[in-house]
């Protein structure tokens, strides 16, 4: 990865973080907001994939959505040149899986923290219809201060839309973790969370998951047929009211495990302020559901009934039939009921009466407005409250703290009653002005005006100018929040195409690829002695120009080597025929040997040539000259002769002209 590398022209990478199976994470500045984010970008062999890029966009629409202290902010999601990414919160710490590597097994009261504050980030997403379905170690970052974060809903999946991404794969999770109906293919909800919680708190107390195996199926089978050993095996020093906290979370039945994350996060904080009568208590498995093809809705925020007869009562009703008959029950049976007759009535005029008992059942509503709403919610769950939530704008009180309580503070209410806290959700809702058509200059100064803060975006576009808005998000004349976001869209104007380099390739590839580009290729052909025939020369413009889409672009091809006629080479020196032989681009080549001539004229010219004059080649032939050397011919003297006999004309002629 370049250093300079950036996203949407916003998102400057600086480091790499991690890797995931889906996903790499980057450190990132953002310039617009000059602050360090993290940046989830989706691995480039799934991005031409649409299943992967809609499970990819469902993590930012749906985690998007939770804001919550111990949830990973998301705040902005986007596609770069095919390139999709998700922009977070930076966390400045270490995973859990990280600290168990390096540490081994956490302290107890340590690990039942973090496990309280992770259901505390669950029972957030499930109150929004969203299940994790991979929380795990790795997934869990502890922050510099001690806080904890829970990240990665990459394979969360908002339920409304559960049923068509299930279509393309029915296990999602990873193994160590699967809660046992995950690990049958079944419909995940938010007791299997909890299951995935109750493995994550044993691994903290144990060091080790319950389960382990060389595949990843074998995990998956123990997590359906086999008992987790109990963790007082592995470390004897656990209490015993943490580990029936763990062990409950993991039962194999949904049913008989903790039915959402926030019971067991009471049971963790019962724990961590000593209230140990009351942790973990058994319950009787729920009733299957009903069978239907109706879509899964597991999440409803309604009480789990009690069940219809004591569990004592039961046991007695089981095994009636194996005893006789007996009178003493009844008499045991009429003497309680006249006992607690006699202290109903006696409670009942106490109370008439004003005595002080009833107050007993009362308490006090704590001073909540200004507190966050964690923290108001912890308050009064420890009090014993049940909690609702509302949210109600406010100018005097920041988004997320408490405005008042109902019933007010200061007045009393039964023990388990509900009591509504009123969240603030800022300033009451101002009209987002309308900047289509406008600059982004104008843009921002409206919309800042109005105290919104602006993401600005660049769009390709046709239709709208360089520089003017061509869409905004929430829409023009609606009413959001003071100090929410508003993205814009601003127009770089038509799509620009930057041409290749496309000398050496082949004509057909060439016409191919500047169709697909949306280029109108024009092919020329000419000689070269250098590119083969049928591959590119040179194009007009060159490579590196910027066109529009549809721009004419000529493509010079090679037909290879042009034909010419060997000149006549003889009586020339070597100088003079290379200059002759490169107007034809021609090659000369000196044979090794001379020939033999009587012709002084001739000596070191051309004698002789290969191929002849008048014959067609290639350019770029070669041809092979040889030149000739004089050498004087030899006369011979008779010693005794009566005759003289005529001189000798037969001297040899090593070479005529041809």
């Amino acid at each position: 990865m370049e250093e300079t590398r950036s996203l949407a022209s916003r998102y400057r990478l600086i480091a790499h973080i991690a890797r995931g199976g889906m996903a790499d994470v980057f450190e990132a500045h953002d310039v617009m907001l000059g602050r360090r984010v993290a940046v989830k970008i989706l691995h480039q062999q799934f991005s031409s994939d649409d299943t992967f890029v809609t499970r990819f966009r469902k993590e930012a629409q749906a985690a998007a959505n939770l804001s919550h202290p111990n949830i990973v902010s998301i705040y902005d999601w986007g596609e770069d040149e095919h390139t999709y990414f998700i922009v977070m919160e930076l966390i400045k710490g270490r995973s859990l899986r990280d600290v168990l590597r390096s540490e081994g097994a956490l302290l107890p009261r340590r690990a039942a923290e973090i496990a309280a504050e992770v259901a505390s980030a669950l029972e957030v997403a499930h109150r929004n219809r969203v299940i994790h379905r991979d929380n795990k170690p790795g997934n869990i970052l502890l922050s510099g201060d001690g806080t904890v974060k829970v990240t990665d809903f990459g394979i969360a999946r908002a339920w409304d839309d559960s049923q068509e991404l299930t279509k393309t794969g029915s296990v999602i999770g990873t193994a160590t973790y699967f809660s046992p109906e995950q690990a049958k293919g079944e419909v995940a909800d938010a007791r299997s969370d909890v299951y995935a919680l109750g493995v994550v708190l044993y691994e903290m107390l144990a060091s080790s998951p319950p389960f382990s195996g060389e595949t990843s199926v074998s995990v998956a089978y123990q997590h359906v047929s086999t008992p987790a050993p109990p963790l007082s095996q592995l470390n004897p020093d656990i209490p015993p009211q943490l580990e029936a906290v763990a062990m409950r979370a993991l039962e194999k039945d949904p049913a008989r495990r903790y039915q959402s994350a926030e019971d067991m996060r009471r049971d963790l904080l019962r724990f961590l302020q000593g209230d140990l009568q009351h942790v973990a208590e058994p319950v009787p498995p729920a009733p299957p559901p009903p069978v239907d093809n109706a879509p899964t809705q597991v999440l409803q925020r309604t009480a789990v009934p009690p069940p219809t007869v004591p569990p004592d009562e039961t046991y007695r009703r089981v095994t009636a039939a194996e005893r006789q008959p007996s009178q003493l029950p009844f008499v045991i049976t009429a003497i309680g009921l006249l006992v607690v007759l006699v202290v109903g009535v006696f409670i009942l005029f106490n109370n008439i009466s004003g005595g002080g008992s009833a107050a007993a059942t009362e308490i006090e509503i704590p001073t909540l407005a200004g507190e966050t709403e964690e923290d108001a919610r912890v308050t009064l769950q420890n009090l014993g409250f049940r909690v609702t939530p509302e949210r109600e704008a406010s100018e005097v009180f920041e988004v997320g703290t408490v405005i008042r309580t109902d019933p007010r503070e200061g007045e009393r209410a039964p023990v388990n009653s509900f009591v509504t806290i009123f969240i603030s959700a800022g300033e009451e809702p101002v009209v987002v002005p309308l900047v289509l058509a406008s600059t982004a200059e104008r843009a921002v100064e409206l919309l800042e005006g109005q105290g919104f803060v602006v993401d600005l975006r660049t769009e390709l576009s046709d239709d709208v100018p360089i520089g003017e808005v061509i869409r905004q998000e929430p829409a023009g004349s609606t009413e959001a929040a003071k100090g929410s976001a508003v993205v814009i869209w601003v127009s770089e104007g038509p799509e620009t195409i930057i041409l290749e380099n496309l000398t050496g390739r082949s004509e057909r590839d060439v016409s191919f690829q500047l169709a697909e580009l949306g280029l109108t290729p024009t092919f020329v052909d000419e000689p070269s002695l250098e590119i083969a025939e049928g591959f590119v020369i040179r194009t007009s413009p060159e490579a590196g120009a910027v066109l529009e889409p549809g721009a004419e672009v000529t493509v010079v091809v090679s037909s290879g080597p042009d034909v010419v006629e060997v000149p006549n080479f003889f009586r020339l020196t070597e100088a003079e025929a290379v200059q002759q032989a490169a107007a034809f681009k021609l090659e000369i080549r000196v044979a090794t040997s001379t020939q033999i001539i009587t012709d002084q004229s001739l000596d070191g010219l051309i004698v002789a040539q290969n191929p002849d004059p008048g014959v067609q080649v290639n350019q770029g032939t070669t041809i092979t000259v040889s030149f000739g050397e004089y050498v004087a011919p030899t006369t011979t003297t008779a010693a005794t002769s009566t005759t003289t006999a005529p001189p000798d004309t037969t001297a040899t002629t090593a070479a005529t002209e041809p």
